[in-house]
């Protein structure tokens, strides 16, 4: 408990200036893209596929497809386990373009005699490209000397940290992304002007969730994520998935923003923001796969028309070993 206040005091005094990162409606099933402590976590080595598809009919809307790679490096029931993942990323938003590669270590420290409760510590290091391509931008006087007109790169190393605590029944996670990128990126700089407004920002993730036994064939999930970059509002995502025979997942999540550290702000913000529908299918015991949509509540919601994402993911259950509590989180 320490070491977490002290790790959110940190994390807390640091100062962004962009916007918020991608935030994905099945995060829930794709625990390495908001913690790299997850890493492992499994028991077996996972590969999840992903893409979304955000604000369906808005011109230069998101776009975000990843990868992840992830198992155990060590699984020893008489030594705390070692975990690494591995995961490729690519978030397109109109002329902004964001490429990034990350590895992960994980370290796990069995709770109990049974190791069903592990306390994860991970930090993540990778690289990431920022790209403005000047071509797409629209401009009404094409001598503008800030327009750049081949477009705008650079690339910068980075790393992420994270604490994760799960049980059978309850997990809970902390961790920062984005560390060093606004304080490690070269200058964004074209004929002398500068594009700070493509840096990406340091975020703060905290999420907990549970399992809850409704009958033999239902169990139910509920969890929240809040998410925050300290400059804006806080995102905070109510989510209830409903398991059905362990094998087909339905739910829905509600996702608000709060002005809950900044109280200067602009007044008139919306808190309502999206709600999600989500459905999630396990093929078998090793393949899954997921799909949500996004309704916008706010202002946007005339605009387009939602919000699109699925997802893959793929079990490599070892023979020598199986897992010894199922793997809700």
């Amino acid at each position: 408990m320490r070491t977490l206040i002290v790790f959110l005091l940190l994390t807390g005094a640091l100062q962004s200036t962009a916007q918020q990162n991608v935030q994905f409606s099945q995060y829930i099933f794709n625990g390495l893209s908001v913690n790299p402590a997850y890493a492992g976590y499994k028991n077996a080595w996972y590969l999840n596929t992903i893409y979304r598809q955000q604000w369906t009919g808005l011109p230069g809307a998101p776009r975000t497809a990843g990868v992840s790679f992830d198992g155990p490096l060590r699984h020893d029931k008489d030594k705390a386990g070692m975990g690494l993942g591995v995961q490729l990323m690519a978030d397109m938003s109109g002329p902004q373009q964001a490429y990034s590669l990350y590895a992960s270590y994980s370290y796990q420290i069995p709770l109990n005699a049974n190791r069903t409760q592990h306390l994860s510590f991970g930090l993540g290091v990778g690289v990431a490209q920022y790209h403005l391509d000047g071509e797409s931008l629209q401009y009404f006087d094409a001598e503008d000397p800030t327009f750049p007109g081949g477009g705008v790169n650079a690339l910068t190393p980075d790393a992420r940290f994270g604490i994760y605590y799960h049980s059978p029944s309850f997990f809970i996670s902390v961790s920062a992304l984005d560390l060093f990128s606004q304080y490690l990126t070269a200058d964004y700089k074209w004929k002398g002007y500068n594009y700070e407004n493509i840096r990406k920002t340091t975020h703060l993730y905290l999420s907990t969730g549970c399992m809850l036994s409704l009958s033999e064939q239902l169990q139910l999930k509920p969890s929240v994520m809040v998410k925050d970059d300290l400059k804006g509002p806080t995102n905070i995502d109510f989510n209830a998935m409903l398991l059905i025979d362990r094998v087909f997942w339905i739910g829905g999540s509600y996702r608000t923003a709060l002005p809950v550290w900044r109280k200067d702000l602009p007044t008139g913000l919306e808190a309502k923001n999206a709600a999600s529908a989500l459905v999630e299918f396990y093929i078998s015991d090793n393949y899954r796969i997921g799909y949500a949509y996004d309704l916008n509540l706010n202002e946007l919601a005339d605009a387009q028309g939602g919000s699109h994402e699925i997802s893959i993911g793929i079990l490599f259950r070892p023979k020598r070993y199986s897992v010894s509590s199922p793997r809700y989180f």
